[in-house]
């Protein structure tokens, strides 16, 4: 049985933990308000890359906002608080190197296998199709001869 001075010590377990969920709330509304500001800066950044060409390269807006973004990541190291963690916690990697990016890589690389072999859907080959057609037929239109 630890005594109350112990128990009431800044460093003892008790206060580690409520120090670390106070700091994991503030990292919390940090990163929310980054990503909150990241949603419309990254579509700027990406209209501004596009808008920046050259060689039939866009800009790297876009690619330094990410990179700005991946370094407010590590700086706010949302998850730090670990280091504290008992060892009976396990902290392994269950998924392995899989990630997000993986997950949206294979998913459109389905998605592509599937529309060029036709294995997609007929109604939504044919949708897509239409949908393209569409946006080809407004440009056309858009910057049809000036009258």
């Amino acid at each position: 049985m630890q005594s109350s001075i112990e128990e009431s010590h800044p460093q003892s377990p008790k206060w580690i933990l409520v120090r670390d969920l106070a700091v994991l709330q503030a990292k919390l509304i940090v990163d929310g308000f980054r990503d909150l500001v990241l949603l419309p800066a990254s579509f700027i950044a990406a209209i501004v890359s596009f808008m920046r060409v050259d060689d039939g390269v866009p800009g790297p807006q876009f690619y330094n906002l990410l990179a700005a973004g991946k370094r407010s990541e590590r700086w706010i190291n949302l998850f730090g608080a670990l280091q504290n963690a008992p060892e009976s916690v396990n902290q392994s990697n269950q998924y392995g190197d899989i990630d997000m990016d993986a997950i949206f890589t294979k998913v459109e690389s389905f998605v592509v296998t599937e529309y060029k072999s036709g294995g997609v859907t007929a109604q939504a080959k044919s949708r897509i199709d239409e949908a393209l057609q569409a946006m080809r037929d407004k440009k056309q239109k858009d910057s049809g001869p000036a009258v």
